[in-house]
């Protein structure tokens, strides 16, 4: 997805609307917020429809859970805060559920968990995902996220460069303006099957850490909603059970993304 259709979409289409299932019986509304920038996990696309593994599953839980679930897109860097002001009732957009992010929200357990690598461009004299090899080197991350955080923590030999959208690091590598990325390994091996990841290949994934990388992606609903959380990881248990998850799976990955 261009940068430029990302933001021409968030202005003309500000709520974008997406119901769950049009086959459902009458039970809780439910807004979800996530970002529309995030391929293959949440993307917004060019006809104003919100696609991905997150949006997917999402759907998925709320039938069943028997709710009346639609979808709002909000930048990365705002949606904890627009959760915060009711602007809608969880976010569902790969946030890892962290310790720092604990004080702000409340989290379900976990829908997913995959481990945090680096890509660099083809001709790179980078040989290793290892902080030694990136001392000194400039690094692009999505601001705000648990990948810009490890970058920080562990790669302090680095010139970490924050960027709003993953879209905006991946321009810049293509470009030869960085060294290289740090995000999720499923986000970046997708990325590089396409044209505009053919400018760059996987270096490796990176050791998790357990304090800044948490303890996967989970649903995030305002402090004290509990009883939401509770809906949101039963409804993952449920699929999980009964196969639809392994639908999804199937649908983007060849390989579980369940983690441990």
């Amino acid at each position: 997805m261009r940068i430029s259709k990302r933001f021409t979409l968030a202005a003309s289409a500000a709520f974008i609307a997406l119901f769950a299932t049009s086959a459902m019986a009458e039970g809780e509304k439910i807004v979800i917020g996530t970002e529309g920038a995030y391929p293959p996990f949440n993307n917004l696309e060019s006809d104003g429809t919100l696609t991905g593994f997150d949006v997917d599953i999402a759907k998925a839980m709320c039938e069943e859970m028997k709710a009346e679930c639609t979808f709002v897109t909000q930048d990365w860097d705002g949606i904890i805060p627009a959760l915060i002001a009711k602007k809608f009732d969880a976010i569902i957009a790969s946030m890892s559920i962290t310790a720092e992010r604990k004080e702000q929200v409340d989290f379900s357990k976990k829908y997913y968990n995959t481990p945090p690598a680096i890509v660099v461009p083809k001709d790179s004299e980078i040989k290793e995902a290892t902080p030694e090899a990136l001392a000194g080197k400039s690094l692009g991350a999505q601001g705000s996220t648990t990948h810009s955080n490890y970058a920080e923590a562990h790669m302090k030999d680095a010139e970490v460069k924050m960027y709003p959208t993953a879209d905006e690091y991946k321009l810049d590598i293509a470009n030869g303006r960085i060294d290289a990325v740090i995000d999720d390994v499923v986000v970046l091996s997708e990325w590089l099957k396409t044209d505009d990841g053919a400018c760059c290949k996987l270096l490796g994934t990176l050791p998790v850490d357990p304090v800044i990388n948490g303890e996967g992606a989970g649903v995030a609903v305002r402090k004290g909603d509990t009883a939401l959380a509770d809906k949101f990881t039963a409804a993952v248990a449920a699929i999980r059970a009964n196969g639809k998850y392994q639908e999804i799976n199937a649908k983007y990955f060849p390989f579980d993304v369940y983690g441990d």
